[in-house]
């Protein structure tokens, strides 16, 4: 009997051997991330992390990209520039990743502009400066996908101009995304009939911002506006009700996050901020072509991580995501490393019409951030709740 329980046991295998053959999986499309989860920029990049799982996850349920796996490699630089310079490498040279989305932050993504070009793949960063992606010659490989601050600083500065406010002090953070909100706030204000009549600014991690909102205090200024992230805006928030300033604080889209309103409290009502449609979803249109991409990922998201807990950033790295996805679905099996790497950069730049959660996009060679006009609307903060605001 033992010699045909071993004849049955060959029979066996030599028939599955071939089926093992044919069954054999493809190859990951492999993909580079760098976010701020921890830090400074940490309420940030903790929903960017957080989306691009989910969006892994669900790809590969249904199947992969083009019957490939994806597989993201995540990596966190800390909201430090010289540590996503650091990873931006790795990426590159040792995981040999098809594309990189993020870093989180202004300041990290700049850091990493001349690795990537250097190396030759594609970004898609997930951060607000208007110059990440200027001139856009310089920055062939790098594309964005959040509102610029640009853009943000013109719908403040309009509502401003339809309000009759022209004096207007300025307080901004002096990390990379507050330099650049900074000299964009200076340079587009004349088109507005904005007089600056103080200049203040303080550094990231400071915890208290009293010195200079004195000095505010003591200029004409109607209104004030803050350009930094959550943590420190919510400071300056919570100093000028102590300091008892009557006057409006307008922030940047770099509160556009519910942590904004728990750590500034009760000084948060009030304050108003251009933001995506993201916060108040409910109140677009179902005829706004972001409407069901929107309703879709609040609800996705908050299925995972709770009520209220989706914000604009986690949308900057969904957009980038799927951007990339769409890029993926157009290489073929055959590519070298470098070939793939350019079929992705040219099939992002390619983009036309994609309704994402921050706007809707159009790339062209002159153009990589490419959105629509419309992409932001204006917020207040009522009742500890997002409101858009009836212009």
């Amino acid at each position: 009997r033992k010699w045909l329980y071993l004849l049955l046991a060959g029979l066996i295998v030599a028939a599955l051997v071939p089926l093992a053959g044919c069954a054999e999986d493809k190859e990951a499309y492999v993909v580079g991330a760098i976010f701020s989860t921890s830090g400074p920029a940490s309420d940030l990049g903790v929903p960017e992390e957080r989306t691009v799982e989910m969006m892994v996850e669900e790809i590969n349920d249904n199947g992969g990209v083009n019957g490939h796996p994806l597989e993201v490699i995540i990596y966190n630089d800390e909201s430090k520039s010289e540590t996503a310079l650091t990873l931006a490498n790795k990426l590159i040279e040792q995981d040999q990743v098809l594309a990189i989305i993020g870093p989180t932050t202004s300041g990290s993504s700049q850091a990493i502009l001349d690795a990537v070009t250097t190396a030759e793949i594609p970004l898609i960063s997930c951060a607000a400066s208007i110059d990440i992606i200027t001139p856009v010659a310089e920055r062939y490989w790098v594309f964005k996908t959040p509102q610029t601050d640009v853009q943000a600083i013109q719908e403040i500065y309009g509502y401003m101009e339809d309000e009759g406010i022209t004096e207007v002090a300025i307080i901004t953070d002096t990390s990379g995304y507050g330099t650049s909100g900074r000299k964009y706030l200076l340079e587009e204000k004349d088109d507005y009939g904005i007089n600056i009549v103080d200049d203040q600014n303080f550094d990231s991690g400071d915890t208290n911002m009293q010195s200079q909102l004195t000095h505010i205090g003591g200029t004409s200024a109607e209104a004030v506006i803050c350009w930094a992230t959550n943590k420190e805006s919510a400071i300056v928030a919570q100093d000028m009700q102590t300091l008892e300033m009557t006057i409006p604080l307008f922030c940047s889209h770099g509160v556009a996050n519910k942590a904004f309103i728990e750590q500034a409290g009760d000084a948060a009502e009030g304050v108003i901020l251009p933001a995506g449609k993201l916060l108040v979803v409910d109140e677009i249109p179902e005829t706004d072509p972001q409407h069901d991409v929107l309703t879709q990922y609040r609800d996705d998201y908050e299925a995972l991580y709770g009520e209220g807990s989706v914000n604009t950033f986690g949308g900057h790295a969904y957009d980038a995501l799927s951007m990339v996805v769409m890029a993926l679905e157009e290489l073929d099996d055959d590519m070298d490393l470098a070939e793939a790497r350019q079929k992705i950069r040219d099939e992002i730049e390619d983009i036309t019409g994609f309704a994402g959660t921050g706007g809707v996009f159009t790339m062209s060679a002159t153009d990589h951030l490419g959105m629509a006009p419309g992409s932001l609307v204006l917020i207040k903060v009522e009742e500890g709740d997002w409101v858009k605001l009836e212009q």
